[in-house]
């Protein structure tokens, strides 16, 4: 009798195994897809960043519009006079003898 319901366990739990492992293997790969660092948990990180990038893409385009504008003003073919007397004083630190030089900010260059 004893060996009966030793040979029906094992044929219960050898029945089993092949359901429990596929089980097994469907959580790890469901928690994989939920909290992996490319899961779905990740996406609301994912999305902050993206808006933090785009922020950043916007400052370094208008940084750059701010130089090319300066690039272009100072085109050897046609320089801007007025933009070219403001580096040159800046540079050489000259100013007419009638002019008073007003510093608006000590840590930041004007331009």
């Amino acid at each position: 009798m004893y060996m009966a319901h030793i040979a029906k366990l094992r044929m219960l739990f050898s029945g089993a195994f092949g359901p429990v492992v596929a089980v097994l293997l469907l959580a790890a790969l469901i928690s994989y897809a939920l909290l992996s660092a490319n899961g779905l948990l990740a996406w609301g990180g994912y999305k902050r960043q993206l808006q933090e990038k785009r922020a950043e893409l916007k400052v370094v385009q208008a940084e750059r519009a701010r130089i090319a504008n300066r690039v272009r003003l100072l085109d050897p073919r046609h320089v801007d006079p007025d933009l070219a007397d403001e580096m040159i004083r800046k540079e050489l630190n000259v100013a007419h003898p009638d002019e008073i030089v007003v510093p608006l900010s000590s840590s930041k260059s004007s331009y």
